[in-house]
């Protein structure tokens, strides 16, 4: 993946149309029927990545095979060049949590983790990446740190990552950490792309929400990784979606934060 992307959504499909220099788009899989995709979407012309929620890699349990032949079909049906799920559970026991769930950072889990991310990548005609997930709180006992369990994951499995610098920073901010410190020890050469989003201040705990403008402190991390080169990032917006003078806004500023090209119209008129 290259330069500067966006979660495709309906809603912002014309404001994304407008764009010049994309370099990719990142569609939700369950949102997609592989026999009759998007024509505003295929008519971009850029890589489209779909991004499942709901396989949950991280259940005990064989990965549900519906779910992968699923998430294949959009990688064939949309070209695309690599597929992506997250480092989560969403079930257990039958039970659907409608929540992407952390999972303990213990040596159990983490084989859990890996025999469903080899079964899964048998069934897939390109290649998986994985994303870390935001939370509030820990599992308590962890065997590993954020980066050492990525770092243990992608030796076992030879998995790609999306790193979501969001999350890495909501979680060291509701756990009165360093984001920098588990960023820089990531296996930054194992990053198929990066997510950039919003969040919020909620009872005492930042949220990674999706709704929300990208904080600054979110784009000082970007600079920081940028400096040593950054793969492609994208930002994610998931609703309460901004006037379009101020989603480009946003955009501009990541860009300029990783030191790619603006991909915002030239013309737009000044406020």
């Amino acid at each position: 993946m290259r330069g500067l992307g966006i979660g495709w959504r309906p809603e912002i499909a014309g404001v994304i149309a407008e764009l010049r220099g994309l370099g990719f788009c990142e569609v939700i899989a369950e949102s997609v029927n592989p026999s009759e995709p998007p024509p505003h979407l295929l008519v971009l012309g850029i890589p489209v990545v779909p991004h499942g929620i709901s396989l949950s890699l991280g259940s005990v349990g064989p990965v549900d095979e519906r779910r992968v032949t699923h998430l294949a079909a959009c990688a064939e049906a949309l070209g695309s060049p690599v597929v992506s799920e997250h480092i989560a559970f969403v079930r257990a026991d039958g039970i659907e949590a409608g929540h992407l769930l952390p999972m303990p950072r213990t040596r159990e889990a983490l084989d859990v983790l890996s025999s469903n991310i080899i079964a899964a990548q048998k069934s897939l005609p390109v290649p998986l990446a994985v994303e870390n997930v935001a939370s509030v709180v820990d599992w308590a006992d962890a065997d590993y740190t954020e980066s050492e369990f990525l770092t243990e994951l992608v030796t076992r499995t030879g998995v790609h990552l999306v790193l979501d610098i969001a999350n890495v920073y909501a979680n060291a901010r509701n756990k009165n950490r360093d984001p920098w410190d588990e960023l820089r020890r990531i296996p930054r050469e194992t990053v198929a792309y990066c997510h950039v989003a919003g969040g919020s201040e909620r009872d005492g705990f930042y949220h990674d929400t999706h709704t929300d403008p990208v904080p600054d402190a979110v784009l000082e991390l970007v600079r920081a990784l940028a400096e040593n080169g950054l793969p492609a990032l994208m930002l994610e917006r998931d609703g309460n979606y901004p006037p379009a003078h101020e989603l480009y806004d946003e955009l501009d500023a990541i860009a300029d934060a990783a030191r790619l090209p603006r991909v915002t119209p030239f013309d737009r008129t000044p406020r």
